[in-house]
């Protein structure tokens, strides 16, 4: 079976290339002219140049693929041109699935996130059916994949696509080259640069969990649906201190209230515009969607599609692990 597979050279993407490897598939991998290809190296993958906005690029590289796994996202919390994100995201996903609709591929998966999902107030774990509208995205990047999810759940709708998707929660692990925002958070926590904590909550999860789980959609899952791909809800102290059990490093001792570090992700925000020097360590989205409590069930996926995940002290050991070394904490 030959797999076109896009955002190999990312940090899920890497993940769901190697799982494809596992698998057994031919795997041609989708890849920007300047993209940094470390998570490349070494793997018998057949690399093709491309852009998510040039469709001639694209029906170049789907031709002769039987599948699709489009994986590529702009997954930035903070860009100085918001435009950017929604290319990438809406209309260089569109651009795909005409791509692999035109080549006529016999399964499309697509890696969307718990970011399109709705929140439970109380905090309590939410699912693929809790209710969400678009005025509840906070973030371009949140926006970007609503009306990118929106869009692919339109083709499958009109032009039976057929597409499952997968929602992510929030992975960690090894071969996060950017890194991450979660990965920064890692780097910070280990090198000893993370003493205080806001109250909020994620759901972590292996990136190689997030994989197979990637894979086991593609089996099992049923056409139109979408399925999380998560594993621990935990709150920030909670990760925070584990992450102190690992590494030796003391204990998050002091909470800061959301409102005090507001301002202070305001005039990092204006810093980094000022130097254009890349996303700043905070940001006024990042502060605003830590006020939620990001916990969500996997409930659906487990029964449908068989998914399970390793312990979150693993996966947060592979984290630092990988990131110390290859040089990213101090």
């Amino acid at each position: 079976m030959k797999t076109l597979i896009t955002g190999a050279t990312g940090f899920v993407g890497s993940a769901v290339l190697r799982q494809l490897l596992r698998e057994g598939h031919t795997v041609r991998a989708l890849v920007r002219q300047n993209s940094d290809q470390r998570n490349l190296s070494g793997l018998p993958v057949e690399i093709v140049t491309g852009d998510l906005n040039d469709r001639t690029s694209l029906d170049q590289a789907i031709a002769g693929c039987d599948t699709l796994f489009h994986v590529a996202a702009d997954y930035r919390l903070w860009v100085p041109r918001p435009y950017e994100i929604y290319e990438t995201n809406v209309n260089g996903t569109v651009n795909i699935m005409y791509a692999a609709a035109k080549a006529g591929v016999e399964r499309v998966v697509y890696t969307s996130s718990v970011a399109t999902l709705g929140l439970n107030y109380d905090g309590s774990p939410a699912d693929e059916s809790t209710p969400v509208v678009y005025d509840d995205m906070i973030s371009h990047y949140k926006r970007s994949k609503f009306l990118a999810e929106a869009e692919v759940q339109r083709l499958v709708d009109e032009q039976a696509l057929p597409v499952v998707i997968v929602n992510p929660s929030t992975p960690i692990g090894p071969r996060d080259i950017k890194p991450t925002p979660t990965g920064r958070m890692i780097i910070d926590a280990a090198s000893g640069r993370m003493p205080a904590y806001v109250d909020t909550g994620l759901n972590l999860v292996h990136v190689d969990d997030v994989a197979i789980g990637h894979l086991l959609a593609f089996k099992h899952g049923k056409i139109g649906q979408r399925y999380i791909l998560g594993a621990h809800n935990m709150t920030l102290k909670e990760i925070l201190t584990e992450l102190a059990g690992i590494t030796g490093k003391p204990r998050p001792r002091f909470r800061l209230p959301h409102n005090m570090v507001l301002p202070l992700a305001y005039l990092a925000e204006a810093w980094a515009r000022l130097l254009m020097k890349g996303e700043p360590l905070l940001t006024v989205d990042g502060v605003r969607l830590a006020k939620k409590i990001m916990f969500f069930s996997t409930e659906k996926a487990e029964q449908e599609l068989g998914f399970s995940t390793r312990p979150v002290i693993q996966a947060l050991s592979d984290a630092v692990n990988w990131f110390r070394k290859n040089g990213y904490i101090s």
